[in-house]
Parts: structure tokens; C-alpha cells; sequence
């Protein structure tokens, strides 16, 4: 049964490129167009076989925090941290200036 779905077009493909500011040359909308139109039909097979029971997820597999809870810890002095750095002022580090612009 055909898709009844236009496929994407060249002229699609270079308004796209229009409203994402994006110079394409004739070339490259010739190239991209059927290429979208493959990804647009892969997701929209992928959506027909899509059961309504199965929950959508990010990952095919379970996943869980990893990350340690946020808690308050002894950390270095100011003093302490800044004790090996060469330069220092107003208790942070003192780098050259890269750009040249005035502070």
C-alpha cells in the first residue's frame, strides 16, 4: 500500500535551509532531499509498529542515576587552593589577559 504522504521535496529541503539559514547549493538540496525522505519514512515505520502498551524511552535499555548526591563536604581554603598557583589577586587565580579587551 503506497504512503499517502507526499515525499520531501527539493523545494521543502530549501526552505528548511531558508528558515535555518542555511546556503545550500543546487547540488547538495538535490542530494539531501531523498536522503531526509528515507529518515521521514524510517521514523514513520517505526511509529506504525509502535505498540500503545510499550512506554516511550530514550534508551533500549534500563538505566538509573549514576550520580552521587550533592552534599555539603571539608573542602581547600582559598588560601590552600590558591597556595601553588603563581599569581594570585583578590583570593582567585591571576592569568594573562588573552584578548586584549580592558576589564
Amino acid at each position: 500500500m503506497p504512503d499517502p504522504r507526499p515525499a520531501i521535496t527539493r523545494d521543502d529541503v530549501a526552505h528548511l535551509a531558508q528558515l535555518a539559514r542555511i546556503e545550500l547549493t543546487a547540488a547538495e538540496l538535490d542530494h539531501l532531499a531523498p536522503q531526509l525522505a528515507v529518515i521521514v519514512e524510517s521514523v514513520a515505520a517505526v511509529s506504525a509498529v509502535a505498540a500503545q502498551d510499550v512506554p516511550p524511552s530514550s534508551h533500549a535499555l534500563p538505566l538509573q542515576n549514576v550520580f552521587r548526591r550533592d552534599e555539603v563536604r571539608p573542602s581547600l581554603s582559598p588560601q590552600e587552593a590558591l597556595a601553588g598557583a603563581p599569581e594570585s589577586e583578590q583570593q582567585r587565580f591571576a592569568v594573562p589577559r588573552i584578548l586584549g579587551e580592558e576589564a
